[in-house]
């Protein structure tokens, strides 16, 4: 076998190593869209006159008033209705970035986007936030160990960090049509 051949047959290997990695993430996002579309998040209010059910997107799937609820005056109904309103559609949105990274191996970083976003927004230390996600993150774990065999902990997003795999060397010559073919393919930088 020559150099240029074993070169190739190289990068060919590796071409389907990707491929397979990406098809293995990809099988998840279906599982994904299934946790996306039954994601609930609930808020009661401080005085637990009023309940709010957030689905994906936001959305509000339930709004529960208590007869203490019905009780109060109309400015402070609606003032305990909005912030409890809020509260669910943050917790929505939180829990749709943390399904979202715990498919996506967390490249993406959209939990802590989230999260800076609602501080900001909100005015909640990031500490609070952060111990919100943590206290949600139990119920969510499941999905965790249902990835798949080798490349659960690996993004496509990512070039191929595994220890041992390497870029086979460069030709020795200046090359065919079809080295650059595959040097174009396989280079990640362009």
């Amino acid at each position: 076998m020559s150099a240029e051949f074993e070169q190739l047959v190289a990068q060919f290997e590796q071409f389907q190593s990707k491929i397979k990695r990406i098809d293995d993430q990809f099988a998840g996002i279906g599982e994904m869209q299934n946790e996306l579309t039954a994601l609930e998040a609930t808020a009661v209010s401080p005085d637990r006159s009023v309940t709010v059910v957030a689905g994906p997107g936001g959305s509000v799937k339930d709004i529960t008033l208590t007869e203490e609820a019905l009780k109060q005056r109309p400015q402070a109904l609606s003032a305990t209705l909005m912030s409890t309103l809020q509260q669910a559609v943050a917790e929505s949105a939180r829990m749709q970035a943390t399904i979202v990274d715990q498919h996506m191996g967390g490249d993406l970083q959209l939990t802590e986007q989230v999260l800076e976003t609602q501080s900001e927004l909100l005015g909640t230390p990031m500490e609070d936030l952060r111990a919100r996600v943590a206290e949600a993150a139990p119920a969510q774990q499941p999905a965790e160990t249902e990835q798949h065999d080798d490349f659960s902990e690996q993004s496509f997003l990512r070039a191929d960090d595994r220890p041992g795999s390497s870029a086979p060397p460069p030709p020795s010559s200046g090359g065919s049509q079809g080295d650059d073919f595959l040097k174009n393919l396989f280079d990640d930088d362009r």
